[in-house]
């Protein structure tokens, strides 16, 4: 937990030394049993004390530490716990809920009636818990979507480009080490670090960055280019000799890495690490670079994506499905680049989004 929170406890234990009589509360058994109540002496609106309501599979979590609070001040806070996000919602009480710190019994001090007569007096041998403080609602939590839309901003900020050079404070400015995306996204550490993958992030020198479209072409290029020349085959490229060969074309091996498993996914042939590119990936990436210049004739944009992939490779319209858009203007069917990816995922800002795209769409088995 927060030290903040740990700090803010540990003060408290120490104003309530001396019991509370929480013992006492335990321990009442049996249909009309009773407890004297008193204020503590140290009674008063303790904000920093709030009652949480959490299920029964959130104790070991928040029993071992294994919980945060994160959000930036004009932020709605969250709870997460190692592998899920949970909403924190202050419910109010109908009821008075008293709290009573743990301990034996403490002596009577001051009734919470306020009265003196004889009948609203404890014997010296009576059990009387302490309140130290009326509860007026609970944080009540509840599973929520990770809140994610913020990571693409962030590394977006500054993408890696080849031959960049970080050799200055002010030139690190952008850049978010693990520490810094954990304290500004609203997400698990699980469910960070399966979207850093989603969206093909890569950790550069302790910064998490996006690579640049630009740089990952060059790349990518330079991969099939060296497959021809030594004879790679695309479903089976050595690794070892692939990172060799680019590595003394001045790539860094750890960039190259990434976009063989951004594009391909590694297998193993004859007891040896191998990579194997994935044709729907590739070809992808070669209708999006088509599609850079913007919208085009469908039939335009077909033929230059088929004669810009590699050879061996096949383009398919039902690769580009979540990718492009199509409309109809007169007879002509114009297409252009539009990925689901790239979408918010707050529902609201997601269908807002949607709404500003109004293409007259044709039928879904011809165009995506």
């Amino acid at each position: 937990m927060d030290a903040a929170m740990e700090d803010a406890a540990a003060q408290s234990e120490r104003e309530w030394d001396g019991g509370g009589g929480a013992d006492a509360v335990l321990g009442l058994a049996g249909a009309g049993a009773s407890l004297s109540l008193c204020y503590h002496e140290a009674f008063g609106p303790h904000d920093e004390l709030i009652l949480l309501e959490a299920a029964d599979d959130l104790l070991p979590d928040l029993l071992q530490g294994r919980v945060t609070v994160r959000g930036r001040p004009e932020e709605e806070a969250v709870l997460c716990t190692p592998s899920a996000t949970y909403a924190m919602k202050f419910v109010g009480n109908s009821n008075s809920v008293f709290l009573i710190p743990p301990g034996e019994s403490a002596a009577p001090t001051l009734r919470p009636n306020g009265a003196d007569g004889d009948d609203n007096f404890a014997s010296a041998t009576d059990a009387v818990a302490s309140i130290i403080k009326v509860a007026s609602g609970n944080i009540e939590l509840v599973r929520t979507a990770p809140r994610l839309d913020k990571l693409r901003k962030l590394l977006n900020e500054r993408p890696y480009v080849l031959d960049e050079d970080l050799g200055s404070d002010l030139q690190q400015k952008g850049l978010y080490t693990w520490q810094d995306l954990c304290e500004l996204v609203q997400a698990s550490d699980g469910e960070l670090t399966e979207q850093l993958s989603s969206i093909s992030a890569v950790e550069i020198d302790g910064f998490w960055r996006m690579v640049d479209d630009s740089s990952a072409n060059t790349i990518l290029d330079m991969i099939l280019h060296n497959s021809v020349l030594h004879d790679w085959s695309l479903n089976s490229m050595p690794e070892n000799d692939v990172l060799d060969v680019m590595e003394s074309d001045g790539f860094m091996r750890k960039i190259v890495t990434h976009c063989l498993n951004r594009f391909g996914t590694k297998v193993d042939k004859e007891a040896r690490g191998c990579w194997s590119l994935d044709e729907r990936r590739v070809c992808l990436q070669f209708a999006r670079r088509a599609l850079g210049a913007g919208k085009m004739k469908l039939e335009n944009f077909m033929g230059k994506w088929e004669r810009s992939i590699p050879s061996g490779m096949r383009a398919d319209l039902q690769m580009l499905e979540g990718e492009v858009l199509c409309e109809k203007l007169g007879a002509e069917t114009w297409v252009h680049a539009f990925s689901v990816a790239d979408l918010p995922l707050a529902p609201a800002d997601r269908f807002a989004a949607l709404f500003q795209e109004r293409p007259k769409r044709v039928h879904p088995n011809t165009c995506y």
